[in-house]
């Protein structure tokens, strides 16, 4: 009955597959692949084809052998085609108790040399997550435990179980995909639409896509069209199993992965699982980017200057006419913090502005909340149109100041150089314009010979550069503009002598 079912449903698909005069494609009648049935006998045929429901339930652990890469969007110097990170994991997943394992060799082209390569361990349990290195275990990121559950719950091995587990699985608009009609069946999940793409012609799961919030550097977009690809299928143990994984995320092909080697059902080893509890449980408590701003940290780099160090620093600069707020990192709710310690530090004055200097997505995260709050904000011209896209992105899933009273940015495009303010602590703007740092400006204080250097300036624990080529381009910047430095700071590193930056951009070019 099954076969009668899929080559009737095959010739439905072909028939409603109309082309248009002009030759493009034309809305999809119907469900492709599932004429006369609905939703979930729609599913059972996926099923079916994947190798029956009994034997995707069956796989109750699998060890995966895996190669992937990762466009980094959120770190690429100038922006698509983006620079790319690689990975090869071992991976093992317990669907049973819920547990993951992965231990991940990574390469990072962005590292100084012979330090490209590293090995971590991630494990996930019911107790929350760590990483696992020399030193011992560590609190994993959200981001991972989100991870972590999409994988148990929505890789190819469960998505369609987890679809038929849902109470309210129903029939979508069907679509084309790779020029092929596909029904569409749709299930909510954890509050998320997740819509799975059932290829009309042979039922298999094409891909899956679902509109949410991640915890990964895409927070900054809020509500993101997640659409990931299935392909290369192979027959393992009786089951058809795609072994690569495309994820595309706003229209941006971001990851791929490959499964070179797959094997279910082998004996765990328990004590592989086994992690430093304290480290877990803290894991569980992460706020991930939606993090709190931090004054423990303050230095005062000039009267009315001050730096508040942190993972990512922010500067407040108090000037006649009110103050500057210099970077909007991390998350809107980060930089309310911020603002609401201009105003604490600084009573009476205004926030005037804030400077974002570069256009790494963690570096302006922040950026809705000072358009939220209708304040102008200095950017570079290259940066001008993401971040028109950063202030423009939904964030119904997650609401933020700005999804709840939307207002237009009030940018000031940076071009050349840029004079703000007058007195002690006048800022002067140069972009950089470098090979790696096209998309980044620096701020000068001139009165205090003081130096923001936007994302460049990094010390390793050796007190040698991280990627001397950044501040090797700061500091041709600086000899073109003729400026006097004594003292030169960035977003992940606070004062540090100009003579001794210098010396050691010298002792990397020799």
């Amino acid at each position: 009955m099954s076969a009668m079912l899929a080559m009737a449903g095959s010739a439905a698909a072909h028939a409603s597959a109309v082309t248009g005069a002009d030759g493009t494609r034309e809305g999809i009648k119907g469900h492709p692949g599932c004429a006369q049935l609905d939703a979930r006998g729609c599913l059972d045929l996926a099923l079916a084809a994947m190798g029956g429901r009994d034997k995707l339930a069956g796989i109750h652990s699998e060890q995966l052998d895996v190669i992937g890469h990762t466009a980094l969007v959120e770190q690429s110097y100038r922006q698509a085609p983006f620079i790319t990170s690689y990975a090869r994991d071992q991976l093992t997943v317990d669907f049973d108790q819920a547990r993951l394992l992965d231990s991940n060799h990574g390469v990072w082209p962005e590292a100084d040399p012979h330090q490209a390569e590293s090995d971590v361990a991630l494990i996930v349990t019911g107790q929350g997550g760590v990483y696992r290195s020399k030193g011992g275990d560590s609190p994993c990121s959200l981001a991972d435990l989100e991870g972590a559950r999409d994988t148990l719950a929505l890789g190819p091995e469960r998505l369609l179980l987890t679809a038929s587990a849902a109470p309210d699985l129903h029939y979508a608009d069907s679509e084309w995909l790779r020029s092929t009609p596909h029904s569409v069946l749709e299930f909510d999940w954890h509050g998320q639409p997740v819509r799975v793409l059932l290829n009309g012609f042979n039922h298999l799961p094409d891909a899956f896509e679902r509109t949410a919030s991640f915890q990964d550097f895409w927070f900054a977009w809020g509500d993101v069209a997640q659409r990931v690809y299935y392909d290369n299928w192979k027959l393992l143990g009786g089951v058809l199993l795609p072994t690569n994984r495309i994820e595309q995320r706003n229209g941006v092909l971001w990851q791929s992965t490959q499964i070179l080697d797959a094997r279910f059902n082998a004996t765990l080893d328990e004590k592989t699982f086994a992690v430093d509890a304290a480290a877990a449980a803290k894991s569980k408590l992460s706020k991930g980017w939606n993090r709190e701003f931090s004054d423990q940290h303050r230095v005062e780099l000039a009267p009315g200057i001050e730096l508040y160090r942190g993972a990512w620093n922010a500067t407040l600069i108090r000037q006649d006419d009110g103050v500057l707020a210099l970077e909007a990192p991390i998350s809107p709710h980060y930089v309310a913090g911020v603002l609401a310690k201009a105003h604490s530090a600084f009573p009476g004055l205004p926030v005037k502005a804030v400077l974002s200097s570069s256009d790494s997505w963690p570096h302006v995260a922040g950026v809705r909340e000072a358009v939220a709050e209708g304040l102008p904000v200095y950017v570079l011209d290259l940066n001008q149109p993401l971040l028109a896209r950063v202030a423009a992105a939904p964030h119904r899933l997650q609401p933020d100041p700005l999804q709840a009273a939307p207002k237009a940015p009030q940018w000031r495009v940076v071009s050349g150089k840029q004079v703000i303010g007058s007195g002690a602590n006048q800022a002067v703007i140069y972009p950089l314009r470098g090979a790696s740092t096209e998309r980044q400006y620096m701020v000068y204080f001139p009165q205090h010979k003081l130096l923001y250097a936007s994302d460049t300036l990094a010390l390793n624990p050796d007190h040698t550069l991280y990627d001397p080529e950044l501040m090797h381009e700061v500091v041709q910047a600086v000899a073109r503009e003729h400026l006097q430095v004594d003292t030169v700071y960035a977003m992940h590193e606070g004062p540090t002598p100009w003579s001794q930056v210098v010396h050691m951009v010298d002792a990397a070019s020799r």
